[in-house]
């Protein structure tokens, strides 16, 4: 992963901008994105119930579909975008604010969840394939629990950095996370989910492998 000249791994923050409004921007409070998309998906799942009137076993089954979708959400984003390896100047420090940063400072607990405005933008690019995909009124819990998917995400990827995660479930995704980190490159692109990287191809053969 490429950084900006000047940059240097620890786990304090990077500056990324000279600009204080910007820079300001690219930091965020780890409460913020539950404050934020919580009353959303709320919001939606009072209206499939209330307006909609949508039947419990089917809501259920767009939940699963959901959290299924985020899940290969989460994979490509993380895997391919994320981890694009641009070639020219500015596609490398796009990469780097973005995500190259995390991976430079991954202790840095103000850039460990999306900012509101990074989750926006990917929301508007997914939402006009979901719309197609999902008919009405399906389409509001299925953004509901989607949204509800990417807040497990966020908190599973803050928790990893900074908690101790005992519970063996919990462990493994904190241990299996931070090899993404420490480990072999081009692995373990999972975060809430090994799920894809099975697929995929993505899952070291050898749990050990540090390349």
């Amino acid at each position: 992963m490429s950084t900006p000249a000047g940059a240097k791994r620890s786990d304090q923050s990077v500056r990324l901008f000279q600009n204080d409004l910007l820079e300001a921007l690219t930091h965020v409070h780890p409460i913020v994105p539950l404050l934020f998309w919580g009353p959303v998906a709320t919001f939606l799942l009072w209206r499939s119930i209330a307006v909609h009137e949508l039947p419990l076993f089917g809501l259920a089954g767009i939940a699963a579909l959901a959290l299924f979708i985020w899940t290969l959400t989460e994979y490509c984003l993380h895997r391919f975008v994320f981890h694009y390896p641009a070639r020219s100047r500015a596609g490398k420090y796009l990469v780097f604010l973005f995500h190259g940063v995390h991976h430079e400072t991954p202790r840095d607990k103000t850039r460990l969840v999306m900012p509101p405005a990074g989750g926006i933008l990917v929301f508007l690019m997914l939402y006009p394939l979901f719309k197609l995909l999902v008919p009405a009124p399906w389409i509001e819990p299925f953004i509901a629990f989607f949204l509800i998917g990417y807040l497990c995400y966020d908190y599973i990827h803050y928790a990893t950095h900074h908690f101790a995660m005992r519970p063996k479930l919990l462990h493994f995704l904190k241990v299996y996370h931070l090899q993404h980190h420490y480990g072999a490159k081009g692995i373990r692109y999972g975060v809430s989910s090994p799920l894809w990287d099975r697929v995929f191809g993505t899952w070291p053969a050898d749990p050990r492998s540090r390349g």
